[in-house]
């Protein structure tokens, strides 16, 4: 089952306000997966973290065509409460 996305927001820290369809509510640190995947790693740069937004059809969010996340990652590895 997909958990599809309705919106995302870039907070500070590099994470992310993730809420679904279903009106839930998750948190993910994308700092997690700077040395799991080299790529995010530019998301330090020129405030790209910023620039994120939902996929079409709401299956994953992404910054450009090379850095992106699937809703079921986020789901997941997503937290309840926001991380400080």
């Amino acid at each position: 089952m997909f958990h599809k996305l309705k919106s995302v927001k870039p907070l500070e820290n590099y994470i992310l306000e993730v809420i679904f369809e279903d009106d839930i509510c998750k948190y993910y640190d994308v700092s997690r997966v700077f040395d799991k995947w080299q790529v995010f790693k530019d998301l330090t740069i020129n405030n790209l973290f910023q620039q994120v937004k939902v996929d079409k059809g709401g299956y994953g969010i992404s910054w450009n065509d090379e850095i992106d996340l699937s809703c079921e990652e986020l789901w997941e590895h997503g937290f309840d409460n926001k991380i400080v």
